[in-house]
């Protein structure tokens, strides 16, 4: 801001709207019927699209890459290496939405075939839409998704050029798209990712992960499985061993399982790191709410019914204490808009009217007004009574 003086600033209003003034007389009286901001506005943000698979791969023997592509062959849209994109899967009568990193790279989504690409592992037991997409989808087929999400993302304002990645699983893939650009020359940062894997031949994109190294990005494969070969680091990633990687200025990424981040809150905390250094890729759903403190266990297995207004429609539904509403919502066939799935984005925000619910303390994103005034992440509360909800028409 350039200061000019106190009878200048405070008399620049006036000047401005002079310019204004001057600036319609001198307009063309041909209106003008389309907003380039509009435009613009709707190339790099254009909601949902439709999206064609193209391609799929091996990631690892538990593992797949999917690419995508718009069916309609427009541009992608803009996204940050480490957001996310939410994929629509008809699933019966119900309409079930899922959040997934992207493991490409921004400018691989740029020009005229550009496309995005989502690493998937096959669950083990608690996934049925990730166990769907390793064991159903194929190249053709289409669904409706949701591209650029999420706040996981490398801001140089805010984050040290050093970033410490610390990875379990498929808790890689944002960190994939991260190493891309790096390759690329795109992303200016500094990338050691702290790579935690059970077996050595079952290390999530492994391959192109090593093609990628240079001075700029350094992968250190850690595993916590028995392998009496293996050259390389041994057991959890320890405070001991994130020093060990550390530079004197380093913010550390940490994305994997929800067991992780209770073990690495603890880690981090023993090297007195500032909480402004450290951030946390939400993780979806909890898996298991009854080991939260302040769950009422004994509730567990029950069912409720749930009252849900649309408008002037009302339906009654069951929902079981130990799902959220969301899942409760989906199964009944009833469709509400969902993100992150983890509390966090607020696309499910829901109204309860009546009844008490649990929210998962570790899931609760939500604003302090928001909090007075009895609206909830609807992917985070869960029944503890017969629960009346209000929920927008879909």
């Amino acid at each position: 801001m350039k200061i000019k003086g106190f009878l200048k600033d405070v008399t620049g209003a006036s000047r401005v709207t002079k310019a204004r003034l001057a600036a319609f007389e001198q307009a063309s009286p041909v209106p003008v019927k389309e907003d380039p901001i509009a435009v613009t506005r709707m190339r790099w943000h254009p909601g949902r699209l439709n999206l064609t698979v193209t391609e799929i791969r091996e990631a690892s023997i538990t593992a797949k890459t999917f690419r995508f592509q718009r069916t309609d062959g427009g541009e992608m849209p803009f996204f940050y290496a480490g957001q996310f994109m939410v994929l629509d899967f008809p699933i019966g009568t119900s309409l079930i939405s899922r959040p997934y990193s992207i493991s490409s790279a921004p400018h691989e989504a740029r020009g005229e075939n550009g496309y995005v690409e989502i690493t998937v592992r096959r669950s083990k037991g608690d996934g049925f839409i990730a166990d769907y997409l390793n064991d159903q989808v194929k190249p053709g087929d289409t669904f409706d998704a949701l591209i650029g999400c999420g706040q996981f993302y490398y801001e140089p304002l805010r984050d040290a050029r050093h970033v410490v990645a610390l990875a379990g699983g498929a808790g890689i893939t944002p960190f994939a798209s991260m190493a891309k650009e790096i390759a690329a020359g795109k992303l200016d940062m500094d990338l050691t990712i702290l790579f935690g894997s059970v077996s050595s031949n079952d290390i999530i994109l492994k391959d192109e992960l090593e093609a990628l190294k240079s001075d700029r990005l350094h992968i250190v494969h850690v595993l916590s499985g028995d392998e009496p070969d293996w050259q390389g680091e041994r057991g959890f990633l320890t405070a001991e061993l994130i020093k060990k990687y550390s530079a004197p200025d380093t913010s550390y990424f940490i994305c994997g399982p929800q067991v992780m981040y209770t073990f690495l809150r603890k880690e981090l905390e023993k090297l007195d790191i500032p909480a402004r250094r450290v951030r946390f890729e939400v993780f979806g759903q909890a898996k298991d709410i009854t080991k939260f403190e302040g769950y009422p266990k004994e509730l567990a297995g029950q069912t409720f019914n749930l009252t849900v207004r649309r408008g002037l429609a009302e339906d009654v539904i069951p929902a079981r204490a130990d799902e959220s509403l969301v899942v409760a919502l989906e199964r009944a066939g009833i469709r509400i808009e969902t993100g992150c799935r983890s509390g966090e984005c607020g696309f499910c925000r829901t109204k309860v009217l009546l009844g008490e619910v649990f929210i998962c303390p570790e899931n609760d994103g939500r604003r302090a007004a928001d909090r007075d005034f009895g609206y909830v992440h609807a992917c985070a509360a869960y029944p503890l009574s017969d629960v009346t909800i209000k929920i927008p028409i879909a």
